[in-house]
Formats: C-alpha cells, sequence, structure tokens
C-alpha cells in the first residue's frame, strides 16, 4: 500500500483558479494493480462533491458498458489528467494539464496497465501530445512512452457523447470491448460482449 500513497494527492496549490474552484482533490479510484486505466479529463461537479471520478451520468453509461465486456468498476482504475474541478467545468488549461502530469504519470507508472483508456478529446491530446479527432480515431490502439516506459494507448470517445449523440454509441461500446480483449479479459472475445453488440 506504501507505494500508493504516491499516486493520492492530498495538499496541491499548483493551480489558483483550481484550487478556488475545487471542493476536494479527486483521486483515482480502484485496484493499484488494475490492468485497464481510464484517463478523464478532470472532475465535473457531481465528482467534486464526492471526490470520485465519473460518478455522474456519464459515470453511469461507462459502468454499464464495463459490465457488458466482462470488466466492474472494481477492477478497473480511474483518474484523470487533472484532479481539481474547473470553474464552470471550463477545459483545463495547457498550464494546468501540465500541473497535473507528474500525478497521472506517477499513477500510470505504479498501476502499470495493460492498456490506457483515454475518454475522449483532452485526455488523449494530452497524453499523445498531438491533435486528436476523437469520433474518428475511437478504437485506434497506440504507442506512447511514459516516464520511458511504452504503453498501450486506447483512443476512445467521452462516455457523455453518448447522452447528447446517440451514434456515438456503437463506437463507444466497441472500443471498450476492444479494452477488454486488450486486456485479456476473460469473454470479450467473441463471448457475451461480441454478441451484445451485433444486437445493436
Amino acid at each position: 500500500m506504501g507505494d500508493m500513497e504516491e499516486c493520492r494527492v492530498t495538499e496541491c496549490a499548483h493551480c489558483p483558479e483550481l484550487v478556488d474552484s475545487r471542493s476536494q482533490i479527486v483521486n483515482g479510484t480502484g485496484p493499484e494493480d488494475a490492468d485497464v486505466l481510464f484517463v478523464g479529463e478532470g472532475p465535473g461537479a457531481q465528482e467534486d462533491t464526492e471526490g470520485e471520478p465519473f460518478v455522474g451520468r456519464s459515470g453511469s453509461v461507462l459502468d454499464d458498458q464495463l459490465r457488458t465486456v466482462g470488466l466492474d468498476r472494481e477492477s478497473v482504475r480511474i483518474t484523470n489528467c487533472v484532479r481539481c474541478r474547473p470553474p464552470e467545468n471550463r477545459d483545463p488549461t495547457t498550464e494546468e494539464l501540465g500541473n497535473c502530469r507528474g500525478y497521472l504519470e506517477t499513477e500510470i507508472d505504479r498501476v502499470d496497465p495493460d492498456v490506457i483508456i483515454t475518454l475522449g478529446k483532452v485526455p488523449s491530446e494530452h497524453l499523445l501530445e498531438r491533435s486528436v479527432a476523437v469520433t474518428k480515431e475511437a478504437g485506434t490502439v497506440e504507442e506512447v512512452r511514459i516516464q520511458g516506459t511504452p504503453r498501450r494507448l486506447l483512443i476512445c470517445v467521452h462516455p457523455a457523447a453518448m447522452l447528447y449523440d446517440r451514434s456515438q454509441e456503437e463506437t463507444f461500446n466497441e472500443t471498450i470491448a476492444h479494452a477488454a480483449e486488450l486486456a485479456g479479459v476473460e469473454g470479450s472475445e467473441g463471448g457475451s460482449g461480441q454478441t451484445h453488440l451485433d444486437n445493436f
């Protein structure tokens, strides 16, 4: 457990605006040796209140699809690029992302996942260090070096996208199914996950 304390940020004042807008620092949740690590953008209002990432409506969308492919929230790790809620839910600035980058890299290094799934544009661009057309590139696996270690990164649309645009649903579901396959989850390959997708 000692190691993982490095993944929990308890005090940080690097970003003055975020210090003002947060009610607490939201750290990653899930096993410290998870095979699958999801990276979102940053906490919203509900995450800021509850102190956990992805607990709002988009969290329910993610949970449902995880179950479909044989994963569940207890078996994956979920974290964010920034750990404090930006005011008015605006995107984190480049500087804020940079300030929090070390925490994210430490967490990735400690968890040592088989696959990192970036949920949406901000985390995809932040970790790949290039512009990403998420809807076009969703489902693509790239190699990215983090603290010198090559990692598999899977680009995924943000679960909230489905709440506004149903056409994203299949893309999202297939990407999560692919994540389960990459992590070698039993039953994901051609199993229940796949037949479920065939019904769409």
